[in-house]
Parts: structure tokens; sequence; C-alpha cells
């Protein structure tokens, strides 16, 4: 299910996945195929996680990276499940066909 809430997101930010909901900055987004592609890889990813843990891995790696780089968007953008997920937005199967735990992969790439 896709929601829209334009107050939520902060700069180059246009969407999350929040286990079972997309949500997005407007609607015309709801358009962009890519954008929900990557949004629902990270949806597969919290449901093989139990949804739960994978906010606690997402958020910690975060922390983790951004100390690292000293920078919170390369931190970000380093995250484990942003890799596996931007590196296949465009492959509009990856969802379905994925392997469970892909991202880890991505974790020393």
């Amino acid at each position: 299910m896709i929601l829209i809430f334009k107050h939520l997101f902060r700069k180059n930010y246009v969407g999350l996945s929040l286990w079972p909901f997309i949500i997005l900055k407007n609607d015309s987004l709801k358009e962009d195929v890519f954008l929900i592609n990557h949004e629902k890889i990270h949806l597969r990813q919290q449901l093989e996680l139990l949804i739960l843990p994978f906010y606690i891995i997402y958020m910690l790696e975060w922390i983790i990276k951004s100390i690292y780089y000293l920078d919170r968007y390369k931190g970000y953008q380093s995250i484990s499940f942003e890799r596996e997920a931007y590196h296949n937005e465009k492959n509009l199967d990856y969802p379905n066909q994925r392997r469970p735990f892909s991202f880890i992969k991505y974790l020393w790439e």
C-alpha cells in the first residue's frame, strides 16, 4: 500500500518503506517505477529479517558508517540495504528474484 506524506521528508529524500507501507513525498512519485521498485526491495529485506531486526540493523549500520565517514548522507549511501536497493532498482523483476539475505554481500563491497 502506498501512502503520501509530503511533510515527512527532508532534502533529497522522497520515499521510504515501513512494513507494509511505501510512503512517498508526493502523489506523482507513484509513477516512478524505479523508486517504487527500490522501496519494494526494502519491503523484502524487512520481511526476511522479521521487520524489527531490519530497523535495528539499518540504524546501527547508519550510525557506524556515518561516524566512519564523518558524513550522515555518505553513511546512508553506504548502508548495505540501500546499496542493494540502489544497485538493483532498475531491475523490475529483482524483488521477486532476489535470494534471501542478498544485502549481506553489500556489507563488504
